[in-house]
């Protein structure tokens, strides 16, 4: 069954998604993405990830700033959608538009609900030390992922695993989830889906650049998985030596003895930079100071013997 389907997301993570409807024979008759945002050094005005695939497929594309104007619910009412599908598109979708396509509104989101609900979903699973994670299939409703869940898949989440990676793993999953419920969409309305249990509802909030500084008296198993759930963005940071470094790769260590926030030097200290923590040690792996390139800890501590 075709559909006349709207699909609406904004960065790369909705990319495939948009691709492989693209590939199929549910093409989008429209795509909603935010506006486009300054960029670069010169803050030029720059697409964004789905704009260009839209573009570059001569589908018409749709920026409103507020879903909340007559003009926009009339707009996308002249589409005549079936069905509208989000994926990361960042507007709160309003009760008007909900209810405007014949089959409502999906969402592809990218954990497990209800666990993870809202903006970062990826982060806080690395960063709570979730075992497994995945992406749910959501029928929309007026709440902020609160939906009944029409299909999921699952997927673990690596010992070593970043935010970036994680995502990277997590897109596709997407893509295929949604192909495969558009397949078996029954022709005479929505399939059947799961309420949630609120009882086991968390909340992702939006991330800061102020959440990835690295406090040196929390324990080194918390401070590394930090380290991963803010690889690549915002990037976790801390002050070593009385000077700011971002920390792009660690992992705990068991040795401490030593104020929160010391260098453990000792002849063992040959591929990473240790520091002392609440519990246990960070050991420091790959990192960069202000204005300088991106270093692994053994080229560092070459440049800085000191540091040993």
């Amino acid at each position: 069954m075709t559909l006349r389907l709207l699909f609406a997301g904004t960065p790369e993570f909705a990319v495939p998604a948009l691709e492989s409807l693209l590939d199929s024979d549910q093409a989008p008759v429209a795509v909603l993405t935010q506006p486009d945002r300054a960029a670069g050094r010169g803050r030029r005005l720059a697409f964004g990830p789905v704009k260009r695939v839209a573009v570059e497929h001569g589908l018409p594309v749709l920026q409103p700033a507020t879903l909340r104007s007559p003009e926009v619910l009339a707009e996308l009412a002249a589409l005549r959608p079936d069905l509208l599908v989000t994926a990361a598109y960042g507007l709160i979708l309003p009760r008007d538009i909900l209810d405007l396509p014949r089959l409502g509104c999906w969402n592809l989101h990218a954990s497990l609900l209800p666990r993870w609900r809202g903006a970062s979903p990826i982060n806080q699973a690395i960063l709570h030390g979730d075992r497994q994670t995945g992406i749910s299939l959501m029928q929309m409703d007026a709440g902020l992922d609160t939906g009944p869940v029409l299909d999921r898949v699952a997927t673990p989440i690596g010992p070593e695993e970043t935010a970036g990676q994680l995502h990277d793993r997590l897109a596709p999953m997407a893509a295929d989830l949604l192909l495969e419920n558009l397949r078996r969409l029954p022709s005479d309305g929505v399939p059947p889906a799961q309420p949630q249990d609120p009882s086991g509802a968390t909340h992702a909030p939006l991330i800061a650049k102020s959440d990835a500084r690295l406090d040196w008296q929390r324990p080194a198993t918390e401070l590394a998985r930090m380290v991963r759930a803010y690889n690549p963005w915002p990037v976790a940071w801390g002050e070593l030596q009385g000077q700011p470094v971002r920390v792009f790769k660690a992992r705990a260590g068991a040795r401490n003895g030593d104020h929160p926030g010391r260098l453990l030097r000792g002849a063992d200290g040959r591929d990473a930079i240790r520091v002392a923590c609440g519990e246990g040690s960070l050991e420091i792996l790959e990192l960069q100071a202000p204005g300088r390139k991106r270093l692994a800890a053994a080229d560092w501590l070459n440049a800085h013997p000191d540091w040993r």
